[in-house]
């Protein structure tokens, strides 16, 4: 989840963060990271702006997220605090939901109404007066401005869970409208890391490896070798990694590489695209590998081995401009020894008629 730009508020912690997170409906935006988001709404001139954050029942407690080992079958109760900086009342949607990562690797949830499949099931939100309500129903819950409401919600881990990281999430929403009507969807979010006990896979995966060369046009610079590859996590834990790229022309003449771009964090299950480029010389085949290391995430601790992937790769890359460069330079040269040779032909042919003329008999004069 993103952080987002500070905006200082009367009654509002130092450290918390305000974000703009609008998107046309019924798309999202990206979900701000467990802290607050504002959005503007054209039936007031005042911005709405709220916050999301994990709690006791007696209000936030200053964690930036919800961390849990359980075991399965095992439950527990946590709260969230929802607190409107508002001047006005605002009518919020509150839900649970599965953890996904969006193309750009930042955590988010599903829309609101999209039934949850994973570890979102096993949350039961709770409403103001502490009553549970089934998991995946979403609350439409009215806070007063200035007012904080805290809502207890139950995790219950399935007797059947596998071991393992399952990510989940906790949103507030607010639906508002541009000035031109349009309508806009605003979601602020608190993350749910949930571990069951039991073995620790620590796998990553590089299915393949697509390696395309673009030339530079410059045929005295070196091209660009293009590589992309999906990092997929075929453990049970979430995992970063670091990337490293190695890449050389026929006899490992003009070796070279680069380090990253590296994937901050892969779900288990799932799989992030990774775009790398590599300056490289058009030496024909260029041969190479990726080398990608498992690491662990942020405050996690697992005893897995990391086990080194190393995935070979290879692509042609022809020295097409530097081809056309001595064409060029071939047809410019012929086009100089073709206009030297008529030229030299021309200045030829003139010495020789005038040679001819000087030797040729005088005329004799005319008889009267």
């Amino acid at each position: 989840m993103p952080r987002t730009s500070a905006t200082p508020r009367p009654r509002k912690p130092a450290a918390l963060a305000v974000a703009l997170g609008l998107a046309l409906l019924p798309a999202l935006g990206p979900l701000a990271h467990g802290q607050a988001a504002a959005a503007a709404s054209a039936t007031t001139t005042e911005r709405i702006t709220w916050a999301l954050e994990p709690a006791t029942p007696e209000g936030p407690d200053g964690r930036v997220s919800y961390r849990h080992t359980l075991d399965p079958g095992a439950e527990v109760t946590e709260h969230v605090a929802l607190t409107n900086f508002s001047e006005q009342p605002v009518v919020f949607e509150v839900y649970a939901g599965d953890g996904v990562l969006t193309s750009d690797g930042q955590f988010d949830l599903p829309p609101a109404g999209t039934a949850p499949a994973g570890a979102g099931s096993w949350v039961a939100m709770g409403d103001p007066g502490g009553a549970l309500v089934e998991p995946g129903t979403v609350q439409h819950l009215e806070v007063v401005g200035g007012g904080t409401v805290t809502l207890p919600f139950v995790v219950r881990v399935p007797a059947d869970a596998t071991p393992g990281d399952h990510p989940a999430g906790i949103v507030a929403a607010v639906a508002t409208s541009t000035a031109d009507g349009v309508g806009v969807d605003s979601r602020v979010g608190a993350r749910l890391h949930l571990r069951v006990t039991g073995d620790v896979v620590t796998a990553l995966a590089v299915p393949e490896v697509t390696a395309a060369y673009v030339p530079s046009w410059n045929p005295f610079s070196a091209g660009t070798l293009r590589l992309e590859f999906p990092i997929a996590n075929a453990g049970n834990v979430r995992l970063g990694g670091t990337v490293v790229t190695r890449v050389a022309g026929p006899f490992g003449l003009a070796e070279g590489g680069t380090e990253g771009p590296d994937p901050r964090e892969v779900l288990p299950g799932a799989s992030v695209p990774v775009t790398a480029e590599i300056p490289a010389w058009p030496l024909g085949r260029l041969a190479g590998e990726v080398t990608v290391t498992p690491v662990g995430v942020g405050a996690d601790a697992h005893t897995g081995a990391s086990v080194l992937i190393q995935v070979p790769f290879s692509a042609w890359a022809l020295p097409w401009s530097q081809a056309a460069v001595v064409v060029l330079v071939a047809a410019a040269v012929v086009a100089a020894v073709l206009l030297h040779r008529r030229r030299a032909d021309a200045a030829r042919r003139r010495f020789d008629e005038a040679v001819a003329a000087a030797r040729a008999p005088a005329g004799r004069p005319g008889v009267r």
